[in-house]
C-alpha cells in the first residue's frame, strides 16, 4: 500500500506493508485525512509520543471503510462507514483502535469532512469540558482560534453554553472570519495590551477559561487576561515550548493552570474521553451544528505541497488529503 512517510530527505511517498489488526483494533480503508499541527512535528523529524524518526509514518486523523476487524471488536463491521484518531493515517490502510472510532452519520457527510472531525472534537471537548470544566454562563477564550482544532473549541464552547466566546488571530482576515464558528469577540494577540480587550469584553472581570494553543508568547498575557480563579489549560504550544511566566500574577489570580496532551494517555483513558465527547457532542455532530471549514485538499502523492501549506500558517480550517 501507499503510505506518507519521513524519509531522509524528508516526507515521500512509498509503498510499505500493509498493516493487520489487533485484537482490539478495526483496519480501515482510507479515503481522506486531515492535517494536523502535529503533523509537522513528525514530517520534521521530532518525536511526537511513540512515534517520530526516519521511517515514521505521518498522520493522525482519517476516514474510510472498515476493511478488516480484530477478534475483539464487536461495535464495528466491514464496510462501515468511519472516522477516526489513527496513527498513520496518511496511508491507502490504516489501524486503530476501536474505541478511538465512530460511524460517519447519515449519507451526506462526505470522507473529506468526517475526516476533520475526530482529533476536533476529542482533543476540545477534553479541554474545554474535562480539564477546563467550563460551566453555563462563562467566558472562554481560545488561543489560536483560527486553526481546525481551535474553531471547534469556539464552537463546543458555545454549545455547552458559555456566555461568551472569544478567539485570537494575528491575522485581520481570519480574525474575520472566526464568527463563522461561534466567536463573539475575535482579539489580536498581535497588539501588546490584548489582554485589555479581554478585560473589556468581560467588563473588566477577565476571562473564566481560557484554552492556549499558543503558549510561550501568549502566557503572561495570559495570566493578565484571566479572571481571579480563572483556569488556563494549555493544549498547543505552537508560538515555542518555553518563555517567560509571571508565578507572581499566576498567584495572586489563584489561577488553575492545566497542561494537557495525549501522548501519556492510555488507550483506555483515550476511549473514555472519546465515551464522555460522544455523550455531548454526538448529537450536534448528526444534526450539522457542529462543523469544520475545508481550506483546500490535496492528494496523497502531494503530500510534502500540503504540509508546506500548513506550515506557512496562513489557512483557514483543514487542509484534506484525498486518498480514494
Amino acid at each position: 500500500m501507499r503510505a506518507a512517510v519521513l524519509g531522509e530527505q524528508g516526507v515521500e511517498v512509498r509503498d510499505v506493508p500493509k498493516p493487520a489488526p489487533k485484537p482490539n483494533e478495526i483496519l480501515i480503508r482510507v479515503r481522506a485525512s486531515s492535517l494536523n499541527r502535529a503533523d509537522l512535528l513528525v514530517a520534521s523529524g521530532i518525536q511526537h509520543g511513540g512515534v517520530g524518526g526516519v521511517g515514521a509514518r505521518i498522520g493522525l486523523e482519517c476516514s474510510g471503510e472498515v476493511e478488516a476487524l480484530g477478534g475483539e471488536v464487536k461495535d464495528f463491521r466491514p464496510g462501515d462507514r468511519v472516522m477516526a484518531s489513527a496513527p498513520g493515517g496518511f496511508a491507502e490502510y490504516a489501524v486503530t483502535d476501536a474505541g478511538r472510532a465512530h460511524r460517519i452519520p447519515g449519507n451526506n457527510m462526505t470522507y473529506e469532512q468526517a475526516a476533520c472531525f475526530p482529533v476536533a472534537l476529542q482533543t476540545m471537548h477534553n479541554a474545554v469540558v474535562t480539564a477546563g470544566r467550563l460551566k453555563r454562563g462563562e467566558t472562554l477564550l481560545i488561543q489560536g482560534a483560527s486553526s481546525g482544532v481551535g474553531l471547534m473549541g469556539m464552537q463546543i464552547g458555545k454549545l455547552m453554553g458559555a456566555s461568551l466566546v472569544m478567539g485570537t488571530s494575528t491575522n485581520a482576515a481570519r480574525r474575520a472570519r472566526l464568527k463563522e464558528c461561534g466567536c463573539d469577540v475575535a482579539i489580536d494577540t498581535g497588539k501588546p495590551d490584548w489582554p485589555e480587550d479581554v478585560k473589556k469584553a468581560t467588563d473588566g472581570k477577565g476571562v473564566d477559561l481560557i484554552v492556549d494553543m499558543v503558549s510561550a508568547p501568549v502566557a503572561n498575557g495570559n495570566l493578565e487576561a484571566a479572571k481571579i480563579l480563572g483556569r488556563i489549560v494549555n493544549v498547543g504550544r505552537l508560538g515555542g515550548t518555553k518563555g517567560e511566566f509571571d508565578f507572581d500574577k499566576h498567584a495572586l489570580k489563584r489561577i488553575d493552570y492545566i497542561g494537557v496532551t495525549f501522548r501519556t494517555r492510555t488507550p483506555e483513558e483515550v476511549r473514555e474521553i472519546v465515551r464522555l465527547m460522544r455523550a455531548d457532542l454526538w448529537p450536534a455532530v448528526e444534526s450539522g451544528k457542529l462543523s469544520l471549514p475545508i481550506y483546500k485538499t490535496y492528494k496523497l502523492a502531494d503530500i510534502a505541497a500540503a504540509l508546506a501549506k500548513m506550515r506557512a500558517n496562513k489557512h483557514f480550517g483543514k487542509i484534506v488529503i484525498s486518498v480514494a
